[in-house]
């Protein structure tokens, strides 16, 4: 006797639809014929099932190409305004929210600053949060004159981890902002005024870093990778084959130095009690250095930057490899910001060496506004202090570089998980209030494009 899978028809079809709209959405546009060998369908499947994505609004045809002496084969290609999608980042020093179409082309924007000094607490306020998202969602569907109704889902990157209970949804535990079991999905749909039908996808700031980097970014074609992300505190998402899109892990609280600094969590000898920009910034100042008064992160680190390497006008210090300190822009490199930075490249390169050590991935790129703002030449020296402390091999199979995206990748990779559930769902939105998202959907990413 045969087992019987419990797949049914209705099952075959949606499974059917899923894998054409995900090569389309990678590779398109592409003729029926192309679509056969790519999806491993039938030809009647493919044309069948090409006739109800088009019925449904979802493909459209997108011109013709000329085949071997016979007529011209026509094209088809996901349709950009079928379906909408936003993408949140709580980030460190702001709230940013972005609204795409199908094709994450960016419709609108808008960000609400988090308050430049003060209490962390304070700074992430959860109604003050909140408030910020109902009035920013809000905006960007009427920048673009988007119907709420067309959303397919909102995702949200998050500080701390994501715990989903049947009752609140999405609660997040962020110690160092001092969220202690927020039922933040709760509290949003209470607060945004959208339909009871469009989901919510809360995760890990980093992890959406993460799942954006591969898919568009400097992890395309990586079988694995660890992609940092590295703002005020550092986090990091750890992507491998059997994991798809990645887990998010608080590599910031890996203990370097036995009852060390304390660091913002609470406990003592944290990573991010060195290597965070915020534990930077504050080294310096113990240090004697002098921030701009009352600015913020960004902007004192861009004033440490500067100082530690000074560089011609014009130019992002810290980002320029080929201007020397103190040669042709004739100003005299601060001795103070050198010597942190060169102390916290160590942290973070022996930080990079325990990552290499335990997962061995093939790169490790880093990302978010503090990453990117220290650059490339800051890059070298902590890449040849993770070489110095890691076991040789796997660190000569180790590629370190930054991520490509900007500091737009959390908002892209946010976005990016309520269309991986709409393609897993084969294109179909939800008719009811959806249920509490779980982590299923990363089953949907084990076929993700590596080329």
């Amino acid at each position: 006797m045969h087992a019987r899978t419990g797949r049914t028809v209705r099952d075959l079809r949606r499974e059917n639809r899923t894998a054409v709209l995900r090569r389309l959405y990678f590779d398109g546009p592409m003729s029926r014929l192309m679509l056969g060998p790519a999806t491993g369908l039938s030809s009647g499947s493919v044309s069948n099932v090409v006739a109800e994505l088009v019925a449904d609004g979802l493909v459209e045809e997108a011109g013709s190409v000329d085949s071997a002496g016979g007529r011209p084969r026509t094209l088809v290609r996901i349709t950009p305004a079928s379906g909408f999608m936003i993408g949140v980042d709580i980030g460190e020093t702001r709230v940013r929210i972005e609204l795409f179409d199908l094709t994450l082309t960016e419709l609108a924007r808008t960000e609400r600053p988090l308050a430049p000094s003060g209490p962390r607490t304070a700074r992430y306020d959860v109604d003050l949060v909140v408030d910020h998202l109902r009035e920013g969602i809000a905006e960007v569907l009427r920048l673009a004159e988007v119907p709420a109704d067309r959303l397919i889902g909102v995702g949200v990157g998050v500080p701390g981890i994501v715990a989903r209970t049947p009752e609140d949804g999405a609660v997040v535990h962020g110690q160092t902002v001092g969220w202690d079991a927020v039922p933040f999905e709760r509290l949003l749909r209470a607060s945004v005024d959208l339909p009871e039908t469009v989901p919510y996808w809360i995760d890990n700031g980093a992890k959406t870093l993460g799942q954006a980097e591969m898919w568009f970014g400097a992890g395309r074609g990586a079988r694995s990778a660890v992609v940092v992300l590295f703002g005020s505190g550092v986090g990091a998402c750890v992507v491998t084959d059997p994991m798809g899109p990645g887990r998010a892990i608080e590599w910031g609280h890996l203990t370097v130095r036995v009852r060390g600094r304390r660091c913002r969590c609470g406990a003592q000898g944290c990573l991010e009690a060195y290597a965070g920009a915020e534990a930077l910034l504050e080294r310096w100042r113990e240090a004697g250095g002098v921030p701009p008064a009352g600015a913020d992160e960004e902007t004192a680190l861009t004033a440490m930057l500067a100082a530690a390497y000074p560089a011609e006008p014009g130019t992002q210090p810290g980002t320029e490899p080929g201007t020397e300190p103190g040669t042709e822009s004739g100003a005299e490199p601060d001795a103070t910001a050198l010597a942190v930075l060169a102390e916290t490249a160590e942290y973070l390169g022996a930080g990079f060496a325990d990552l290499i050590n335990l997962f061995q991935p093939e790169r490790i790129l880093v990302g978010g506004w503090a990453g990117l703002q220290l650059g490339t030449r800051f890059l070298e020296t902590v890449s040849g202090y993770a070489k110095e402390y890691a076991l040789t091999y796997p660190a000569s199979r180790t590629g370190i570089g930054l991520g490509t995206l900007g500091p737009e990748a959390v908002t892209v990779g946010a976005a990016l998980l309520p269309l991986v559930d709409f393609f897993a769902q084969g294109g179909r939105r939800p008719e009811s209030k959806p249920t509490t998202p779980a982590p299923a959907w990363q089953s949907a990413l084990q076929d993700r494009v590596t080329t």
